[in-house]
């Protein structure tokens, strides 16, 4: 590589990195707690557990499960209902003032016996302030937008990163630390090799992160093209004063997905659905495809299918990028895995910090005796020299 080249690799890497850096320590602060917040969760008590029943209890109906959740916000409409993928025994019914109320009310009934075991608190919680300051910065659409382009930064960062370190380190053993030269030349050793480590890990969470924060964006434009097509035959006509039984809707979504298990309900008016229909969004029972949705829609006063279609390959990426970025695929080890490269991660954003702040220390005395080593003999004089090295 010319001079020249490394001299633009170096400029668009000191950059890229030191503008994301910051948010990039808060992001992998925040996202350790949550790749355990069902443990977390445990531990500080505010998980919800359903009482031990027998393994063939029956499940209450649907409507029964909807009637509780009345008979405690009885001024509420419903919004969504849903399940978490590995504990099938309690449905989390939100209720609110109407379809899109942003304060929203999330009640968990048990669903075998169609009674009221609690209400979930998450906003405000410690995992609450984690999930907003991670994802939105507590500023709605624009704050993930903003933390999508540091995102972007971070990955241009990455691969600047690796374009600089093929000449530099060619010459070096991997993994070698020359203590020798002081302590900012270890830092930067140091900081190379845990880079190297980390680099499809930290590529994998910074694309998938990026990918995340569209999901607002991504659902409107579904709404606006393939929902619209979905629900056109009902463009004009006023909506249902009467809503048809919740538990017969599901019972048909059922019956034309088989081998599916429900996702989430989303009642009429919701952005999930429109003001005429039952959003029953089906997924699959694997590891992999308990992510991917496939869209049902009811009617709501009569009950029947009135279309059903697989979700678009960009809603599709986008809920394949979601479990992917927390570890949620493979279970207890995987999550270990994630937590582990986080920790990593943290100290090669924290060293390369280090080594912009510490860029006009004094060089050792014995570097003073030292020839100048060119960049394909291994070292890193000229990023050493203007700071780079970040």
């Amino acid at each position: 590589m010319t001079p020249t080249a490394v001299r633009r690799w170096a400029w668009i890497h000191k950059w890229s990195s030191l503008v994301c850096t910051v948010f990039m320590l808060l992001l992998c602060l925040t996202g350790l707690p949550l790749i355990y917040h069902h443990e977390i969760d445990h531990a500080l008590g505010n998980a919800i557990e359903a009482p031990a029943m027998a393994a063939n209890t029956p499940k209450a109906s649907l409507d029964d499960v909807i009637a509780a959740g009345k008979a405690l916000y009885p001024g509420k409409v419903a919004m969504y209902l849903s399940q978490e993928a590995d504990d099938p025994s309690i449905w989390f019914l939100t209720m609110g003032d109407n379809p899109t109320d942003e304060k929203f009310k999330s009640i968990a009934v048990d669903a075998r016996s169609a009674k009221v075991l609690g209400e979930p608190s998450f906003e405000g919680s410690f995992l609450g302030v984690m999930f907003h300051l991670h994802v939105d910065l507590y500023a709605g659409l624009w704050g993930k937008l903003f933390l999508g382009f540091m995102g972007l930064l971070l990955v241009i960062a990455i691969i600047s990163g690796v374009v600089l370190y093929a000449p530099f380190m060619r010459k070096l053993e991997f993994g070698e630390v020359r203590r020798e030269r002081g302590p900012r030349v270890k830092w930067l050793d140091l900081h190379n090799m845990l880079g190297i480590v980390t680099l499809t890990w930290a590529l994998v969470v910074g694309a998938t992160g990026m990918i995340n924060t569209w999901a607002d964006l991504l659902l409107k434009y579904w709404q606006v093209t393939e929902m619209a097509e979905m629900i056109a035959p009902y463009k004009g006509l006023p909506p249902p004063t009467q809503l048809g039984s919740m538990q017969k809707s599901l019972e048909h979504a059922v019956a034309a997905e088989p081998g599916m298990k429900i996702g989430f309900v989303a009642f009429p008016g919701t952005p999930f659905t429109s003001p005429h229909h039952y959003g029953i969004f089906m997924r699959g029972d694997e590891a992999l495809t308990s992510r991917l949705y496939k869209p049902v829609l009811i009617d709501a006063q009569t009950t029947e299918i009135t279309d059903r279609r697989n979700l678009p390959w960009y809603l599709t990426g986008l809920l394949i990028s979601q479990p992917l970025h927390f570890g949620d695929y493979g279970g207890a080890w995987m999550q270990f895995l994630w937590a582990a490269l986080d920790v990593i991660t943290i100290f090669v954003l924290g060293s390369g910090l280090y080594l912009w702040l510490k860029r006009g220390a004094p060089a050792p005395a014995r570097a003073a005796a030292t020839p100048t080593v060119k960049p394909e003999e291994g070292d890193v004089p000229a990023l050493a020299a203007e700071g780079e090295a970040q």
